[in-house]
């Protein structure tokens, strides 16, 4: 911890220059919210199997200005989804890719660099950037907020809709081990309608790549809006994500989080319902092998009556890998005709790989429908029997049902295209054909 607090010290004007004053009049506030907190504590009860502090003790490298990474990510991460038509924008080493992308799309709706909508428009900026952060995060979020320098904005006006959507690429690239922060703001306002797909992808796999990432999500109300987070980088990649969602009255969101190849990663989601008949889907899925780690973390907080969330965890774990999934559903006294229901399903391949799940459901309110539950086991020896009596191959028995245990997770998305394409990316990993990006953009 004492290499960042003296980092931020010594280089403070080189972290402040080039950004938003907005983004800068952060930074002390949260420095000494990280100062007093620090790192997330080991063993405590939400990092009971993710080392925050061992994971960030690298001596690590920043890119603290936008710099020639020496490549063009158009030209070597195509990302192409076959059916899905989307405005397409890049990210390297958390600073937006500036070129000749557009930022005003079709009715007004801005998707670009966060520091040039800051400029633009001030007031709406001010009004959103940090407020959830601020208010829900932890000394990990106050490490983001302190030193990020940017990053990408979507704002979609009110009763706007974005009939396409919008695809996203980050990219860790360079020959260094490297950290970088990473920021994105999301604001649909009254009636908008948008579709966001981010990819994490990693240039180089050999050196570490660590990446903190703080997504604040603002949906007001009547809004709708799909978020789908795809993680396809290396074995060398440390990402710590947060996401913070503010739903308004009768908003509707859908949530897919997908790890198809990591080294290391923990997803936070945080979303609360404060509008009644608000609806959130919350969808993951995590596949990994060798000593890969996918922890995630849910809380969805339901605090006004007639609201709904829907949330689903898949894993399938091999070899010595390791799955955490923790998920917290809180009714609050008065959130009466709540319907909230939570699902984790996990399949385990060796008796090396470990899965923690711990559901949980906190209602303080008495006319509700509510329900939870984990199952962790392995394939059925019936139906892998039964296959195999018909002439299927073993491998591509296990192949088939792997699949279908995920296939409810891949229909939860609702980017048609995207949903195509995840149908072929889980089958190749499976097949371990996928243990890098390159299997669609390389």
């Amino acid at each position: 911890m004492n290499q960042y607090t003296n980092f931020f010290t010594s280089y403070r004007a080189e972290i402040d220059a080039n950004c938003n004053r907005m983004l800068n009049n952060c930074r002390d506030k949260a420095f000494e919210t990280f100062r007093a907190l620090g790192f997330p504590k080991y063993k405590t009860e939400n990092y009971q199997h993710v080392n925050i502090e061992k994971l960030l003790d690298t001596d690590f490298g920043f890119y603290l200005q936008p710099s020639d990474a020496g490549f063009n990510p158009r030209h070597v991460f195509h990302c192409d989804v076959p059916n899905l038509d989307s405005y397409k924008c890049f990210a390297v080493n958390g600073h937006f890719f500036k070129d000749n992308t557009e930022t005003q799309l079709a009715g007004n709706v801005f998707s670009g660099d966060m520091n040039e909508f800051a400029t633009l428009y001030p007031d709406v900026f001010s009004k959103y950037y940090n407020r959830l952060a601020a208010e829900k995060g932890d000394g990990l979020t106050a490490f983001n907020t302190a030193f990020a320098q940017g990053g990408y904005m979507l704002y979609v006006p009110e009763n706007t809709i974005l009939e396409k959507a919008v695809q996203l690429t980050n990219i860790a690239g360079g020959n260094a081990v490297s950290l970088v922060n990473r920021r994105m703001l999301v604001v649909l306002e009254r009636g908008a309608q948008a579709k966001l797909l981010v990819c994490d992808h990693a240039y180089d796999e050999k050196p570490v790549s660590a990446a903190t990432q703080v997504t604040e999500i603002f949906a007001r109300e009547g809004a709708k809006f799909d978020f789908c987070e795809l993680e396809e980088s290396s074995r060398n990649t440390i990402r710590l994500a947060e996401n913070f969602v503010h739903q308004a009255a009768c908003s509707e969101l859908r949530i897919n989080n997908i790890t198809l190849s990591n080294g290391t990663t923990r997803n936070n989601t945080s979303v609360d319902l404060t509008g009644e008949h608000a609806t959130v889907n919350l969808c993951g899925m995590a596949i990994a092998d060798e000593r890969q780690t996918v922890d995630n973390h849910t809380l969805i907080n339901h605090s006004v009556p007639s609201c709904r969330s829907d949330e689903l965890f898949k894993y399938v774990l091999d070899d010595e890998a390791t799955g955490v999934f923790s998920g917290r559903i809180i009714v609050e006294k008065g959130a009466q005709r709540t319907e909230a229901f939570q699902s984790n399903r996990n399949l385990l391949g060796s008796r090396r790989c470990r899965m923690y799940s711990k559901p949980q459901l906190e209602i303080y309110a008495d006319d509700v429908k509510c329900s939870h539950g984990m199952t962790t086991g392995q394939l059925d020896e019936n139906a892998l029997f039964y296959m195999r009596s018909r002439g299927i191959p073993h491998d591509e028995v296990v192949l088939m049902l792997k699949a279908v245990f995920m296939s409810d997770v891949i229909r939860g998305v609702r980017m048609e295209g995207l949903r195509d394409r995840l149908k072929m990316l889980v089958e190749k990993r499976f097949r371990g054909e996928l243990a890098t990006c390159r299997g669609c953009c390389r």
